[in-house]
């Protein structure tokens, strides 16, 4: 069972790489959002100081969702869903899998990025870790609660927009708390009470979300 969880998994991974890479469309994003930011606020290094943790953390989740629409839909489109329900692998350990690839070539390469957009945005030196440690605690949980918007519209074409409106409200306290770690570090608090609620969501959420996302594939493929 070990093995075929690794087998979906990798071939995930090999579909995006193929495909050109989701994740090199949500890095992208990432940059190019971090970029125009002082573009529209200004030369203004002490506002830009303030709002990197929110505008870094709203930019990592929308650059999450730009892929989540991959996640299921082709898989159920041309019948590799249904075959994967057959595998002696529990549809909610696939699911798993396919969150734990999602993350890899999205939320993974973000990590990377972070550091050089925190320059950009005059970031406190202060937040760099605490910045890079509530991503790191946190976009797991984007893509496991993604995986529940995905699979609900999985069954539709075009259903893009709908998994943003569905997963936006769920992405919020992940959101906070993860904003407000790099700000408490920047000013000079103890972030470590906002970065281990915001892994006590990713640990809840593994549990949660495969289940919730695998009943709704089973609604999808009747």
């Amino acid at each position: 069972m070990i093995q075929v969880f690794w087998t979906v998994m990798r071939r995930d991974l090999a579909l995006a790489l193929r495909t050109g890479g989701g994740g090199a469309l949500g890095i992208a994003f990432f940059v190019i959002s971090a970029v125009l930011v002082p573009f529209g606020v200004g030369p203004k290094p002490d506002l830009l100081g303030v709002i990197a943790p929110g505008m870094l953390w709203i930019a990592a989740l929308l650059a999450c969702m730009l892929t989540l629409d991959r996640l299921f839909q082709a898989d159920v489109e041309d019948g590799s869903m249904d075959l994967l329900t057959l595998s002696p692998l529990p549809l909610e350990m696939t699911v798993l899998a396919k969150c734990l690839a999602h993350w890899l070539t999205t939320g993974f390469p973000l990590l990377i990025a972070a550091p050089l957009m925190a320059i950009t945005m005059n970031m406190p030196g202060a937040a760099y870790s605490a910045m890079i440690a509530s991503l790191a605690l946190g976009t797991p949980a984007l893509s496991m609660v993604g995986a529940i918007g995905a699979a609900l519209t999985s069954g539709m074409r075009r259903g893009g927009v709908l998994t943003a409106v569905l997963v936006l409200p769920l992405y919020v306290p992940t959101l906070i708390l993860g904003a407000l770690a790099g700000n408490a570090a920047a000013a000079g608090l103890d972030p470590v009470p906002y970065l281990m609620l915001t892994g006590a969501i990713t640990i809840a959420c593994v549990p949660l979300c495969p289940l919730v996302a695998a009943a709704a594939i089973r609604l999808a493929l009747r």
